[in-house]
């Protein structure tokens, strides 16, 4: 991919609060940064417009609860086409950490995280997606 330069006149008052921005998030410059927003903005757009996307729900449980894996595996196996992989990780004696990368439409992969979300137990859930 290849850079390209373009200027940008900004209000001076948004200019500012742009650089408070830039150096709250570490941001090496403000080209990081525009680059940073703009895919954002654009994987939100993809999201709301139900393109194709990839990403990763992670989820944390007590492995402890009752049919908890049971009724996971059953979800994952209803989106099979969805996941691309599956990562187990035992945080302690009774916390997991699973995380499993996903790819399809933004509508179904929501849908597919909400399932999994609500799964009685689940302590944290979350999708988060990118543009393909």
């Amino acid at each position: 991919m290849h850079t390209k330069r373009f200027g940008v006149s900004l209000d001076e008052e948004l200019l500012k609060e742009f650089d408070t921005y830039i150096s709250g998030r570490y941001f090496s410059n403000r080209s990081q940064a525009i680059g940073f927003i703009l895919q954002k903005y654009l994987t939100e757009e993809a999201w709301q417009g139900n393109q194709e996307v990839a990403g990763a729900i992670i989820l944390i449980y007590d492995h402890h609860r009752r049919e908890l894996q049971n009724k996971s595996t059953n979800i994952q196996h209803e989106y099979h086409h969805l996941v691309l992989s599956v990562q187990h990780v035992h945080l302690d004696h009774h916390k997991c950490l699973e995380t499993l990368a996903v790819k399809g439409r933004a509508r179904e992969l929501t849908e597919f995280s909400n399932h999994l979300i609500g799964i009685k137990g689940i302590q944290y859930g979350k999708l988060v997606i990118s543009c393909l």
